[in-house]
């Protein structure tokens, strides 16, 4: 009994004694957390100032651009295009600012979606490559790549298409316009020069490529395993996998993909401008010299120079439908991605079914 107590009361007394200093110490920490608690608050209300001030800072910029571009642009747009300088130079044969912005509006979403056309299956798939196919090594150096393909300046893409892609793609012209010259894309007089949209259109996917696969790479990357696996343990072959739990999961985010690279083909400019002999017209032919429609981007930075202040305001007009053309695509992937988009058009239908069933 004896010895029972006496084994027993120094493991009791070592409990009690570390019991004691974990209280101390937690007291400690309470103490000095009470101390410095003014310094945390003061801390926070500064950083909370400061992430305020730069989420304000956007929104001002934003408000500003736009501020800027309609008060400069105002003059032009109501103005006599015929009484006036907007006669001559630059601007000259135009009746007004809607007759003459209106090719410029229709060659730049002409341009981008050509691009789109081309690069966005190129750019699953990369992103497909990456994310389900390539050893993890691989993987990582070619998505290195491709987003060191996105840092190449624009002047390069554009001579690579002048020395490059034209040349190379004036025998194809030639095929195209030989056996399928029926069809309005490829009909016309066929270029010598490969000054062409077609030209413009390739190097611009290439552009935005880099973008649209980073996206969806990470897109594809979020897809739940536990849905991969349990495909293929009921027996799917690698392609029915992706099809059938990696696209449903990654759709809206391969759209928003899409529409932000759609946003950087609007706004290219010194690529086009360098490769395509533009005309500011409407059409659709993408073989031909001359008959190419000309983008916004490019042709603010071809005339800027040489037109006069009412021209200048003139061109500012257009960057201006440009602005809005950019900001609604940008603020329609954002729908996209959050899933806002489909929840209004569900509520839509919903209550348009509503409706009808009422009436």
């Amino acid at each position: 009994m004896n010895t029972s107590t006496s084994s027993n009361g120094p493991d009791r007394h070592g409990a009690a004694s570390r019991q004691t200093g974990a209280a101390r110490r937690r007291a400690t920490t309470v103490h000095d957390t009470t101390l410095t608690s003014g310094g945390a608050r003061t801390s926070d209300r500064v950083f909370l100032g400061l992430s305020t001030g730069a989420a304000g800072m956007i929104m001002v910029i934003l408000a500003g651009v736009a501020l800027f571009l309609i008060i400069q642009a105002i003059p032009a747009i109501t103005a006599d295009w015929q009484a006036t300088s907007l006669a001559q130079g630059v601007t000259q044969g135009y009746d007004s600012f809607w007759s003459y912005v209106g090719p410029l509006v229709w060659g730049t979403l002409w341009s981008a979606f050509l691009a789109l056309i081309i690069a966005t299956p190129i750019s699953i798939g990369i992103a497909l490559f990456i994310s389900h196919y390539a050893p993890r090594r691989l993987a990582g150096s070619l998505g290195y790549l491709v987003d060191l393909l996105a840092a190449v300046p624009s002047i390069v893409f554009g001579l690579w298409g002048i020395i490059v892609i034209r040349p190379l793609l004036i025998p194809m012209s030639d095929w195209l316009n030989a056996h399928m010259g029926w069809f309005p894309l490829f009909s016309g007089a066929v270029t010598s020069t490969g000054s062409t949209m077609l030209a413009g259109a390739v190097v611009l996917a290439v552009m935005v490529i880099p973008i649209i696969t980073s996206i969806t790479r990470e897109i594809f990357l979020q897809t739940p395993p536990l849905q991969e696996q349990a495909a293929l343990a009921l027996g799917a072959t690698k392609w029915e996998m992706i099809r059938l739990a990696v696209f449903p999961h990654a759709r809206s985010g391969m759209i928003s993909a899409i529409l932000l690279g759609l946003g950087r083909a609007l706004g290219e400019t010194m690529a086009v401008a360098m490769i395509i002999s533009p005309n500011l017209v409407y059409s659709l032919r993408i073989l031909t010299d001359g008959e190419n429609s000309q983008t916004i981007a490019a042709n603010i930075a071809l005339n800027f120079p040489i037109a006069d202040d009412l021209q200048r305001r003139a061109l500012i007009g257009t960057g201006l439908l440009l602005f809005a053309v950019s900001l609604a695509v940008n603020i329609i992937a954002r729908l996209i991605a959050t899933g806002e988009l489909s929840r209004r058009i569900a509520a839509r239908r919903r209550r348009r079914t509503t409706v009808e069933e009422t009436a």
